[in-house]
């Protein structure tokens, strides 16, 4: 029997191209989304999987918080354990103070402020609308301030991180250390990623046309 011919029709050169198509269109998904928004951590005293930890009331001990040392050259959100320590319906709004120097320092910035509703108890990302500007390898303390509402509590243990300390009623409290996590905020997608996704599909177009 004689070998059936070869087909040079051109579904066959389209159904060819079609899985090159489209692995460039995946894989310049894949790189426009790897730029997609995220949270990059810099400095941590636990992470959520870390038990353990005593309730501290925020308002009746400020100057409060906790020095932390950045290896990143900006801070862009911090990550805190808090919770509403009076059951009365009324919730709170939170901000954080980065300060420079010292727990009553300059204020660099300040974050966003967040509303949690009476009876929360968890994780709360504060996130500075400008990512704040610092010197790695340099000593900075973040301040958690109830702008209004409830009296708030937030978490405090021996977790032993290595780059700063707590700090209650503007005293040191060695080891001892605010739950915290802090970073960067890693951006959108950018226009050129967006541009590439749009080039091969234009691509795919051309060549199903053809």
């Amino acid at each position: 029997m004689s070998p059936l011919p070869r087909s040079t029709s051109p579904h066959h050169s389209h159904n060819f191209m079609r899985p090159k198509l489209y692995i460039l269109l995946t894989s310049v998904a894949l790189a426009s989304t790897g730029y997609g928004q995220g949270f990059i951590y810099d400095q941590q005293s636990a992470d959520e999987t870390t038990g353990g930890g005593a309730v501290v009331a925020i308002q009746s001990n400020q100057p409060l918080g906790q020095s932390f040392t950045p290896t990143l050259s900006s801070v862009g959100f911090i990550r805190l354990n808090s919770g509403d320590s009076t059951f009365n319906s009324l919730g709170a709004t939170l901000y954080v103070n980065l300060r420079a120097d010292s727990i009553t320092g300059t204020i660099l910035g300040s974050t966003s402020p967040v509303f949690m509703p009476d009876g929360f108890s968890g994780y709360t990302n504060f996130i500075f609308s400008i990512p704040v500007a610092v010197t790695p390898g340099t000593t900075y303390y973040f301040q958690p301030v109830v702008q209004s509402g409830d009296t708030w509590g937030i978490v405090g243990y021996g977790y032993g991180y290595a780059g700063g300390v707590g700090f209650s009623q503007g005293l040191p409290l060695p080891g001892s250390d605010l739950w915290f996590r802090e970073g960067i905020l890693v951006p959108e997608p950018s226009t050129f990623c967006l541009w590439l996704v749009g080039g091969a599909v234009f691509v795919i177009h051309r060549a199903r046309r053809r």
